[in-house]
Formats: C-alpha cells, structure tokens, sequence
C-alpha cells in the first residue's frame, strides 16, 4: 500500500508542473477614453491706473493714456468658432473712452475696441475666430480718454470682463 501511495502522490506534482508551464497571466479591459470641450482664459493681473495729467492748448481732446503691462493666456480645444469678448461692469460717461486691445497669434485682433458702455449683456468682440491650441501670454492694451468738455473724473475702479465663448 506504500508504494501506491508514494505513485499517486508523484503523479498529482508532475501534474501540476506541467499546467505552470503553460499557464498565461493577462486579463483583458475595457477602457473609454474622450475629451470634452475645453476653453480656458487667464490673465497675469491689473493694469497701472490709467489718469490722464496733459491735453494740449485749444484742443478739446486731452492726451490719452495707455497701458500694455498685463498679458492674457487661452487653452481651447473646440475649434475657429471662439471668440474674446470684453465687457465693463459700469458704462462711462459721455466724453470718457475705455478701449482695449487683445494681440493674438490663434484668432483675429480687432485692434482697439471701445468698451465703454459694453456692460453686461452687450459684450464687444476683442479676438475672433480663435484656432484650437494655446495662446500664451499675449498682450492686453488699454486706452484711456476723455474730452476737457467731459469735466474731471475722480480716480474711480471699472472691472473689465474678458470671456473666452463662442
């Protein structure tokens, strides 16, 4: 009964040798994959104030001021139907211009674009047609205007909207 036991123990190892062998280690996954639409806009922060100290003799029109020191940044991946739009959240008085100027190297610059009675709901188009891909720190110009028939301004804060839409 020994020499039984001692085969059928033998035979169950050579058994199981021999599935190790041949035996795979993998396993199959379904993975979705997708992108959904991305369009993201940045600036670097405010612009200097812009106050108007000059204006020239007999001219009712006084020097403008202007600023470039700020920079804005965009990432999209929907296509040439995106845009820039500025807004301002008080509109200016009569004889008062706030125009800005968005560079771009993805869309179209419409140069300088009066803002200043571009108040919520009647946003202006700045960049148009924006390709897919990132624009990076690209310039932001403000001009500041006014008339001497306008009077004075006391220093006051405007807040400019930018929106990346389409």
């Amino acid at each position: 009964m020994r020499t039984l036991v001692a085969v059928v123990v033998f035979g169950v190892l050579a058994t199981f040798a021999g599935e190790d062998a041949f035996a795979q280690a993998s396993a199959n996954q379904n993975v979705t994959l997708g992108v959904n639409a991305i369009y993201r806009i940045a600036i670097s922060g405010d612009p200097a104030p812009l106050i108007i100290t000059d204006g020239i003799a007999g001219n009712d029109n006084l020097v403008p001021v202007t600023d470039n020191s700020t920079d804005y940044s965009i990432t999209q991946n929907v296509g040439n139907t995106l845009k820039i739009t500025a807004e301002i959240d008080v509109a200016l008085a009569s004889g008062y211009t706030l125009e800005v100027n968005l560079t771009s190297t993805k869309g179209t610059s419409l140069g300088d674009v009066d803002i200043s009675n571009s108040m919520s709901g009647s946003a202006v188009d700045v960049v148009t047609a924006i390709a897919r891909g990132a624009d990076a720190n690209k310039t932001i110009g403000y001009t500041f205007s006014a008339t001497a028939s306008a009077g004075e301004m006391p220093a006051t804060t405007r807040v400019v909207t930018l929106t990346l839409t389409n």
